[in-house]
């Protein structure tokens, strides 16, 4: 099953670090956010992934361009007048990354309408590339299979501000809703599953995936949410980046589960 993540946003609060480069590239522990989450997939076995870029996009290209170099001991032989080089070593992941320049100003539906034919006829799974988590993405591939619905989300009760879930005993999405001041609610975290036919939902790149594809699947009861009950943090902040970094400093990072 592939991996969609979402990459392609200017990350305006952040924008001491995005004006350089898009947000999911902003580093944690010297390496980018992008890297943590997909590191998380990849723990589970999940190692194809489409990348939906945007906003400076040339930068998450050129460093997957790079990787396989930067994660390898080099010899480079220059002594018969030609560049040869010989890799002795290499730790990159196994990975296959797809990045699809989805246009500048693409609302985030948008983004994943514009690779469909990456993703082909086939369940696949969502993300946001800003948040890192503990999330068991097994369990939560096994409950979307087990509920037939067209979208499973992970919801996460937390204090912030996003897209709340009215959920009933079975994790039936009645409703999806912006947060209003006051929600206690459980919170859209992404990772979600995605049928294909989740697709047909959005209409083209003005489409807000928290908005019309999302109020409509949960209006049409296709809508479910798996509960993660551990660690999740968006880097939606210099501050939020800050507290992530110290946990990855300290050796007390809840989302390195590999």
């Amino acid at each position: 099953m592939k991996t969609l993540i979402l990459a392609g946003g200017y990350g305006t609060r952040i924008s001491e670090e995005s004006q350089f480069k898009p947000k999911p590239m902003v580093e944690l522990g010297g390496k980018p956010i992008l890297w943590h989450i997909m590191k998380l997939y990849s723990h589970y076995g999940y190692n194809e992934f489409i990348v939906c870029a945007g906003y400076k996009q040339h930068v998450i290209k050129e460093y997957f361009a790079d990787y396989f170099l930067h994660t390898s001991d080099i010899t480079y032989d220059f002594t018969h007048g030609r560049n040869d080089l010989t890799v002795h070593h290499n730790t990159s992941e196994p990975w296959k990354v797809t990045v699809v320049d989805t246009g500048l100003d693409t609302m985030t539906g948008g983004r994943v309408k514009r690779v469909r034919d990456y993703i082909g006829n086939e369940p696949f799974m969502l993300t946001y590339g800003d948040g890192v988590s503990d999330l068991n993405i097994d369990r939560l591939v096994q409950f979307h299979q087990s509920h037939g619905k067209l979208v499973t989300m992970s919801a996460c009760n937390t204090g912030q501000r996003f897209g709340i879930l009215d959920i009933d005993g079975t994790g039936l999405v009645r409703e999806f809703r912006e947060k209003t001041q006051g929600d206690g609610s459980l919170i859209n975290i992404g990772f979600m599953v995605c049928q294909p036919e989740f697709l047909d939902l959005i209409s083209g790149d003005s489409t807000v995936l928290e908005k019309a594809p999302l109020e409509t699947a949960a209006k049409q009861g296709q809508l479910m949410a798996y509960k993660h009950q551990g660690f999740w943090q968006c880097m939606d902040t210099v501050r939020e980046k800050d507290a992530l970094e110290a946990m990855w400093a300290k050796g007390q990072a809840p989302w390195k589960v590999w």
